[in-house]
């Protein structure tokens, strides 16, 4: 499998890429700023370009088997639908090459799961972030793509688990959180599993 990763130098996809290259499979790292890559290794191919260009987009995917994005928001809380249009430019240039599997990572309550007090302020909170992640969402899901929907519960930089819990209905009860690198594992597991074909996940420690 040959891998493209948007988004490849936050958290979620800097665990990713360090364990994609540990499983011995070729990926491409889409990022702005190639520095920010702090890893060389002989599967792993840096690509400059912008996830608001659409060329730019298009040209990266070609030759590709998947695509996962982790991407983020520049906007923080505010409102923005920057990962609406990211992601419609990975749909876009993913049918323009005829490339049909992705992984997006998302966040929890992204359908309005997330339940009790505590729940319902986190969606609050969140509320611009979930929204912009509700159009990026729907943009994929309303395709003949290939999709798994990977919605984390509160990330963090704790080590590496593997004891990390999954929910496609709702999120894992009795936590709040997961490390990034549990998340990354979940997601190598998914692109190689079908089980997790067109389904959305949530996941927690």
């Amino acid at each position: 499998m040959k891998l493209i990763i948007f988004g490849a130098t936050g958290g979620v996809g800097q665990a990713l890429l360090q364990q994609t290259l540990a499983a011995n499979l070729e990926v491409t790292a889409f990022v702005r700023t190639p520095a920010k890559v702090q890893l060389t290794h002989e599967n792993l191919t840096v690509v400059q370009g912008d996830a608001f260009n659409q060329a730019d987009v298009t040209a990266a995917i070609a030759g590709h088997d998947a695509v996962v994005s982790c991407l983020g928001s520049s906007n923080g809380m505010k409102p923005s639908t920057e990962l609406q249009e990211m992601t419609q430019n990975i749909v876009t240039g993913m049918q323009a090459n005829g490339v049909k599997r992705i992984v997006y990572v998302a966040s929890a309550g992204v359908h309005r799961e997330l339940t009790g007090i505590m729940g319902k302020l986190m969606m609050l909170l969140l509320k611009n972030a979930l929204t912009d992640h509700r159009a990026a969402v729907e943009a994929i899901t309303q395709t003949n793509l290939n999709f798994t929907i990977v919605r984390p519960m509160g990330l963090t930089d704790k080590d590496f688990t593997g004891e990390y819990r999954e929910s496609e209905t709702s999120t894992p009860a009795k936590s709040s959180t997961i490390p990034r690198a549990d998340v990354a594992h979940f997601i190598l597991k998914a692109l190689l599993d079908a089980s997790y074909d067109r389904k959305s996940i949530g996941l927690a420690t």
